[in-house]
């Protein structure tokens, strides 16, 4: 087995993949503080309009099917409306909470999975999803602890419904997974969330700043990155080598939060945090399923 196909190789492409995908989230929470989550969103997916688009056009790629299309429309605004939501909240808590809550996301999608695709739920989900609320409930008493702010509780509430919206985004996309290819769904479910935004524009965004640019291109170009990353690395190894590196999201989250927002992690955090990744792991344990990136998908 060469390097390049070997497990461990494809654990470290995932892995560089995470942590590009935390550095885009920073520059999109810092985006989100000057300019508002709508807009940080808005001009972001245009950028990636202009990323790939090129590139879906150089590979002269067909045109996608009539299902396809209804397809990328639906989590386009599945997955729109989640990214949108989770970037609001995240201006108003630490980045390792926010993302800790994001890990709900495989959770309910077991759930909408077996409502949608009749699929069974296993016992080892029910068992997942105690541990992981255990996780919630340690998160929110830190809230109560730290006597937060209504704006803090309302980001963790945002975070939470983002999480939900996001899962039915993952459920389409295991769709999507049959008819289209990663370029062609990272493409589309831009254009659809761009044109959508765009349509509100005039009443709750406006022309980004020329300082904002930069980090504009930034953000679009690491979450290309880290979503070719991530497929490459999926394609090549087991979905259980590669489920624990989803994680390391919450340690980069934690870091680059200190780093530039100055945020600390607290104990409830990190204790929460633990519990619902445990809630994670327990549930998909035996599961054929790729473990569910991110916030960060869309």
């Amino acid at each position: 087995m060469t390097r390049a196909r070997s497990p461990q190789f494809a654990f470290a492409v995932a892995a560089v993949g995470i942590a590009s995908y935390s550095c885009m989230d920073a520059l999109m929470k810092g985006l989100s503080i000057a300019s508002g989550a709508y807009s940080a969103v808005l001009w972001r997916s245009i950028a990636g309009v202009l990323l790939l688009g090129p590139v879906f056009l150089v590979r002269r790629r067909p045109w996608p099917t009539r299902e396809a299309l209804r397809l990328h429309w639906w989590r386009g605004l599945a997955a729109g409306a989640s990214v949108v939501l989770f970037f609001w909240g995240l201006v108003r808590v630490p980045m390792a909470q926010g993302v800790a809550l994001t890990f709900l996301a495989p959770l309910i999608a077991l759930y909408l999975a077996a409502v949608t695709l009749g699929e069974r739920i296993r016992r080892s989900a029910i068992w997942g999803s105690a541990v992981a609320s255990l996780g919630v409930l340690a998160i929110a008493a830190g809230e109560i602890e730290a006597q937060a702010s209504t704006a803090h509780v309302l980001g963790s509430l945002a975070i939470l419904v983002a999480s939900l919206l996001y899962a039915v985004s993952l459920i389409l996309l295991r769709r999507q997974a049959q008819v289209a290819d990663s370029l062609e769904v990272a493409l589309f479910t831009s254009i659809v969330l761009g044109g959508v935004l765009l349509l509100g524009a005039p009443w709750f965004s406006g022309l980004p700043e020329v300082a904002e640019l930069p980090r504009i291109a930034g953000a679009a170009v690491l979450g290309s990155i880290s979503a070719v990353m991530l497929a490459w690395a999926y394609a090549r190894a087991e979905a259980q080598v590669l489920a624990p590196v989803e994680y390391t999201a919450f340690v980069w989250s934690g870091i680059l939060g200190f780093l530039v927002f100055d945020e600390r992690v607290s104990p409830y955090t990190v204790g929460g945090a633990a519990l619902i990744i445990a809630g994670c792991v327990v549930a998909v344990r035996g599961s054929a399923q790729p473990a569910p990136q991110t916030e960060a998908a869309a």
